[in-house]
């Protein structure tokens, strides 16, 4: 791993620019008045707890197919570029689920969504590491994006406190007029980004996308601590990642009802942004730590999710801070151990193992859902992460 440069200051006018810019992008990205009823959208159109899956992994699938070939793009031409194309394709998908209603249009908008996310997928991580790489800011990484992760969830927690009454009063076309409006703005936020491609990091001229790709590729095939690092991101995003899109269905099992659902999303999302936000103090964890951590995180979920109440829900927004943190700190491991031209590239690697095991879970919790209650499916899978804690602890 390479030294970092001298540290600068917080307040360095670089560094300033890169934050601001950040957190309000994130916060914008996340600002989606939508995701507390998009599945109650989807139950109210007539959809199976099957037919979700089904849409679940078609998200994913396209994140499969695009996050690699994304990733390289954003290496060769510009991590910007993408930045803010994606958001402008989420805007279009919002308004064919809201508009034109079906299984289809849903279809379409998840395709796009799965776009969406696959050009911000190690684009955004890239392009923030290597600028505070430039100001001598590296080692600020995981503390800002932990607090770029928080801008986002405190977003998401904004919206579900609005979801309620706008939904509540004008219905699903007014929270879907109001997510794609914060599309467009994101969209205009990421134009805002520093991009500075020196000699050390960009793609050598007339090499472009296939030279991006092998290039990251062949440091992840020669450094073992590099695919060590790949490998931890999926098995720590990808379970609860796709759990958060139960989470209505595990809050109505409880018995609360609908109109209630937003605000203990809420709950549980001020426990991931309390993760975030916790990400530069544990930057320092060892495998011991980050073992534990696993470990306490897993077992709340469990013990959450199965109480089968809405007070056990409290446990699992604390299983779920766990788990963001988790998650925060392994993409910084990742970061700290890349050292070529393929930044980009290697982090959708990352994010291609997420998706591919996100696909696995989904299609996991759509049988165990099928023959349990949703909450008995949510104990079930926290399993995985007590073998993950036994694989990172240290050996004696």
């Amino acid at each position: 791993m390479t030294l970092s440069p001298a540290r600068v200051p917080v307040a360095a006018p670089g560094v300033r620019r890169l934050t601001a810019t950040l957190y309000g992008y994130s916060f914008l990205d996340e600002f989606v008045l939508l995701y507390p009823v998009y599945t109650l959208l989807f139950a109210d159109t007539g959809l199976s707890v099957g037919q979700m899956s089904s849409l679940f992994v078609l998200w994913s699938a396209t994140g499969v197919l695009l996050e690699v070939p994304s990733g390289a793009w954003a290496d060769a031409v510009s991590r910007r570029l993408l930045l803010w194309l994606g958001p402008l394709l989420g805007a279009a998908g919002f308004a064919l689920w809201v508009f034109v209603p079906s299984y289809w249009a849903f279809a379409a908008g998840f395709v796009l969504w799965g776009a969406r996310g696959a050009m911000g997928s190690g684009a955004l991580e890239a392009l923030v590491y290597e600028e505070l790489e430039r100001l001598g800011a590296a080692d600020r990484y995981a503390r800002i994006m932990g607090r770029a992760q928080a801008a986002g969830q405190v977003a998401v927690m904004t919206a579900m406190a609005l979801a309620g009454p706008v939904f509540a009063a004008y219905g699903y076309p007014a929270v879907g007029a109001a997510s794609v409006l914060a599309c467009l703005l994101c969209a205009a936020t990421a134009t805002r980004f520093p991009e500075h491609r020196g000699p050390a990091t960009a793609v050598p001229d007339g090499e472009g996308w296939a030279a991006s790709l092998r290039s990251g590729l062949g440091e992840a095939r020669r450094d073992r601590s590099v695919r060590g690092a790949l490998l931890l991101v999926p098995a720590v995003a990808a379970i609860w990642g796709t759990l958060d899109e139960y989470t209505p269905l595990l809050a109505r099992d409880t018995g609360a009802a609908d109109a209630t659902i937003p605000y203990l999303l809420v709950m549980i999302w001020a426990g991931v942004t309390a993760g975030s936000l916790l990400a530069g103090p544990a930057e320092r964890l060892g495998r011991r730590g980050f073992a534990a951590l696993l470990t306490a995180s897993a077992l709340a979920l469990a013990a959450g999710a199965g109480a089968g109440t809405p007070a056990g829900l409290a446990l699992v927004a604390v299983a779920f801070g766990g788990f963001q943190l988790a998650t925060v700190l392994a993409d910084a491991r990742l970061q700290q151990r890349i050292e070529g031209t393929g930044r980009a590239t290697l982090t959708s690697v990352a994010g291609l193992g997420t998706e591919l095991a996100t696909i696995t879970v989904y299609g996991t919790y759509a049988q165990l859902a099928s023959t349990t209650a949703h909450g008995t499916a949510f104990a079930l899978l926290a399993v995985p992460y007590l073998l993950v804690a036994l694989l990172v602890a240290p050996r004696r």
